[in-house]
This record gives C-alpha cells, structure tokens and sequence, in this order.
C-alpha cells in the first residue's frame, strides 16, 4: 500500500493520468492525496473532476482557490475571469453532481503523521486546530447558509485570525488562510496582496512557514498554491505546486519516503502571472 501526494493540476488532465500510470497507482490499495486547485487555467478541468470523483474514498483532495471560484461561478455569485477555463463543466450535464461533490470537500485533512492544506497555516494553528476548523466551514458550506456565506467569501477582511471571531467574517479568513496565504506576521495577522516570491516579502511578514513560533512545526504540511516558489522540500513543508498549467511539471511525491516523479506540461512555457 502506498500513498502519494500530487500538486495543483489546474485543469491539466492529460499530465495527471501520466502522474498516475507513472507511479502505477492502484485504488483499491493506494492513497491519493491532492492539495486543491483541481481546475481552471488547464485545457481540461471536467475531465479532471470526473477522473478525481472516480477514484472514490482513495483519493483526499483539499479545496483551493481556484475550486472555490468555480462553486461561487456555478452558483451564480461571480463572474468567470479572463483566462478562465470552467465553460467545459459550467456545460455538462452532470455538473450540479461535480459542483455538490466539490463542495464537500475539506480545506484540511491529515493522517496522524502528514496534514494537507492547499495554501497554509496560521502560526497559531495546530494541525488539530485546523482540522477543526476546517470542519467549521464543510458544515457551512453543506448548512442552510450556504449561499449566503458563497456570497460574502471574497474579501481581505479580517486581515488577522483570532479565535474570538464569529460568523462569516470568521470563515472567511480560514478560507483566506488555507487557501490563499503566502505571507503573515507572528500574529496572525495575513497579508493577502503580494503575491511574488521571497524577495518581494513586505516588511514585518516572513512566508508562513518561516514563521519560528508556528505552532504545527513538527507536522510535516504538503501543499501548494504559491507557483512562485516552485518544488520546495523542507522537513516541515512539502510544497508541490511546479507550475504545470504554466508549462513547468506536475509533481508527486510518495510519503514517508519523499520519492519525487514528475512529468512535463503539455502546455507551452509561459510566465506565471501572479495570483
């Protein structure tokens, strides 16, 4: 039995089935983990969706940003962006089934030795914490409520976590946190617009796992999100995100032994744009 863990995808349907015949996964014995961002700015986002939705209880996949712009997209709360690519499953006729299935998924899931997020954690965070809190927003999105926490989820405010926080202003900075955190300051507090690499750090923040009081140390976090950095390998972080929509690699990584494969993007190299 093995258990692997594959970056963003984002749509790159083709390069992910590769990924898997690469490591020669098998369901009914193997663990899948998937650290979120299964669609958009790739050729294939449906594709991929029905392909991860067949993999049943053997595949864990964490919600990104990009997953969640597709449930506020289908539920009629935003627009798509220029350079999106979710007409394919806006379309199907089993969308209303892909989107409901999106939803459940978590922002946090662990195995007792590993714990999956797709951007971070908060310094204040334990694992344990997250996946509390994480649980807090599956049963938002799955309660009475669910449109109208969709319909204020976008936005920067609060800029700092505090356990005091209630409501929606509270979901929305887990969803911020786990989903879209590149820098913060040891207390709590996140900053959401600067979305380069390490040189472009702004002043009192440090990356969120360089924090030396983070609380989850010890745990060690796969993810991704921030393209910027690429593969990077640390004991506490395995970030996986190698820009495969961007004509970089799509990543896999098996735990605890940390065997990287990896296969080229179809797509043409280009620049990340930031965000």
């Amino acid at each position: 039995m093995a258990h692997y863990a594959i970056g963003d995808i984002q749509g790159c349907h083709t390069e992910f089935c590769e990924l898997l015949e690469r490591i020669a996964f098998a369901p009914r014995s193997d663990t899948l983990w998937l650290v979120g961002d299964l669609v958009n700015r790739g050729p294939d986002s449906l594709r991929v969706l029905r392909e991860v939705m067949a993999l049943g209880a053997s595949c864990t996949a964490v919600l990104g940003n990009h997953d969640f712009h597709l449930i506020t997209v289908a539920a009629g709360i935003r627009r798509q962006h220029q350079g999106d690519t979710l007409d394919d499953i806006l379309a199907a006729p089993d969308r209303d089934e892909l989107v409901a299935w999106l939803t459940t998924r978590p922002l946090v899931a662990s195995d007792g030795a590993f714990a999956l997020v797709h951007a971070g954690f908060l310094p204040s965070w334990t694992v344990a914490k997250a996946l509390g809190l994480s649980a807090e927003v599956q049963a938002a999105l799955a309660g009475p409520q669910a449109q109208d926490f969709l319909a204020v989820l976008y936005g920067d405010a609060p800029t700092r976590w505090s356990d005091e926080l209630t409501g929606f202003d509270r979901l929305r900075v887990i969803v911020n946190a786990c989903t879209r955190l590149r820098f913060c300051r040891a207390d709590d507090t996140l900053e959401l617009k600067e979305k380069r690499g390490i040189a472009h750090t702004p002043r009192g923040f440090v990356p969120w796992f360089e924090q030396p009081a983070r609380r989850a140390k010890g745990t060690p976090i796969v993810c991704g999100h921030w393209s910027t950095l690429g593969l990077m390998l640390t004991d506490d972080v395995l970030m996986l995100d190698s820009g495969c929509v961007w004509g970089g690699m799509l990543t896999a990584i098996s735990l605890p032994e940390r065997r990287i494969v990896q296969v080229p993007s179809r797509a043409p190299r280009l620049a990340k744009p930031f965000g």
